[in-house]
């Protein structure tokens, strides 16, 4: 059996976890001579995020390299993937290749059907608790935007910014009300700017002329933010 290890730390993985790419390696080469592998192979994509797993060369080699009766071993499920489709896709490619994945701190091996079971569990958890993060970021940029507070990038369309405040435009907010009632009467994108341009309506850079695309963007915003 070969043992094929991946390691990994983000920019803010190392310090948030507290696992160095070192003591990652230490933990696989310890389990690969405690379980008498005939070689070991070492995968290390450092300062990448784990959102993504096509995007990390490293992770893609040691895919590539594994073979039928090898190992794929990790410190813990977060240093493999970030995502439940990831973690499962990632899983189902090892089992194509006759391969095991072993995960030390969650204690999984895929050789039993108890340790394929809990892999799924826990992969799904994994995505769970990173959705409720998402969802509280949300809920703090809502609160700022109903408070006018400014959250970041340029000031959107229907409003100025005074004293650090977003403070709503007049024309602006009617030409919004006027995109959301045409919208909602079923009026495509192209007529809605032409509308606009047709009641003397300005966008954000004072330009007489819509585009499509721009009233696209302001009708999507308005989703995000209600």
């Amino acid at each position: 059996m070969k043992t094929i290890g991946y390691i990994r730390v983000s920019t803010s993985g190392q310090a948030q976890d507290g696992v160095s790419l070192s003591a990652q390696e230490s933990k696989i080469r310890a389990w690969a001579e405690l379980n008498g592998a005939e070689d070991v192979v070492i995968f290390t994509d450092a300062g990448l995020s784990g959102k993504r797993a096509d995007n990390r060369p490293a992770l893609q080699e040691a895919l590539k390299t594994v073979g039928k009766g090898d190992a794929l071993v990790v410190y813990s499920l977060s240093r493999l993937a970030r995502s439940t489709k990831d973690t499962i896709s990632i899983a189902e490619t090892l089992d194509k290749r006759g391969a095991d994945l072993v995960s030390l701190s969650e204690k999984i091996d895929t050789t039993t059907a108890a340790g394929k079971m809990v892999f799924r569990m826990l992969a799904v958890l994994s995505e769970f608790e990173r959705d409720q993060v998402s969802e509280r970021t949300r809920v703090a940029l809502a609160y700022k935007r109903a408070n006018g507070e400014k959250t970041g990038g340029d000031v959107p369309y229907g409003y100025r910014l005074k004293a650090g405040r977003l403070v709503p435009h007049e024309s602006e907010q009617e030409a919004i009300a006027l995109i959301r009632e045409l919208r909602s009467k079923g009026h495509s994108l192209r007529r809605i700017a032409e509308e606009l341009e047709s009641q003397g309506y300005r966008t954000k850079t004072r330009r007489k002329h819509w585009n499509p695309k721009t009233v696209s963007a302001i009708i999507e915003r308005e989703r995000i933010a209600a």
